[in-house]
């Protein structure tokens, strides 16, 4: 059953739906265009690992960074296994309870079979953004404007996610970045990184461009493969049984 939370915030941005394609393909293309999503906050972690500083500044400031991204890759592994795990939630889109009224250029077969709660979108960007506020405030309040108006309102408006889905990623997300600052974590993960970062520049910048090219894409081609290769697992489970 929708709570009255869910259904207000659904009721009033859906109102806005279907009635101009020019807006309806403006929150489509927030949705799915990867510079718009994910490039923002990969380029901002470059921008802030490259800044110039004082020397103690920038290492300390590069530890930031890394637990950071190792923030937002939990974050993400959280969300997706939550969303996997607890029992499924159908999207706005596919609710035919609410009555929800696609926007222009929208399907109904969208998302089908993923279960919307909680966000991992939400998780990854709000996890980053948390963490570039511990570098650097300014750039750190653009990044969560960016993580709430450019990768999770629309998905609301578009019907991909409850505002609920939303809140509950954010949550995990900034959960997961505050954590990733705890001293022995810094100790643990992220100083001998970085150690290991300035031995083997060549490997660590290699691996440091894929995670933050996964960053841009927004996680996708991994949450596809772990999608299908946990559809695998449950189709092999349930022919056994």
């Amino acid at each position: 059953m929708l709570n009255s939370f869910d259904a207000a915030v659904i009721s009033f941005l859906n109102g806005f739906a279907h009635k101009s394609r020019a807006f309806d393909g403006a929150m489509d293309l927030l949705s799915e265009n990867y510079l718009l999503k994910g490039a923002v906050p990969a380029c901002l972690i470059w921008w802030e690992w490259f800044r110039k500083s004082k020397d103690q500044r920038a290492s300390r400031n590069r530890e930031l960074l890394l637990s950071g991204l190792i923030a937002g890759f939990l974050a993400f592994v959280v969300a997706r296994g939550c969303a996997e795990i607890l029992p499924f939630r159908e999207r706005p889109l596919h609710n035919a309870a609410i009555h929800f009224q696609l926007p222009y250029g929208e399907i109904a077969t969208t998302l089908i079979g993923w279960s919307s709660f909680p966000s991992d979108h939400a998780a990854v960007f709000f996890a980053l953004a948390t963490a570039i506020c511990f570098v650097s405030r300014a750039a750190g309040i653009f990044a969560l404007c960016h993580a709430f108006f450019i990768i999770c309102l629309p998905r609301i408006y578009l019907g991909y996610h409850y505002p609920t889905d939303i809140l509950v990623g954010a949550l995990i997300g900034i959960g997961a970045a505050c954590l990733s600052q705890r001293v022995i974590l810094q100790t643990k993960a992220a100083r001998p990184a970085m150690d290991w970062i300035e031995r083997r520049p060549d490997i660590s910048y290699t691996l440091l461009f894929f995670v933050t090219f996964q960053i841009a894409i927004s996680f996708d081609s991994i949450r596809k493969i772990g999608h299908f290769v946990l559809s695998l697992w449950n189709a092999s489970s349930a022919s056994l049984h």
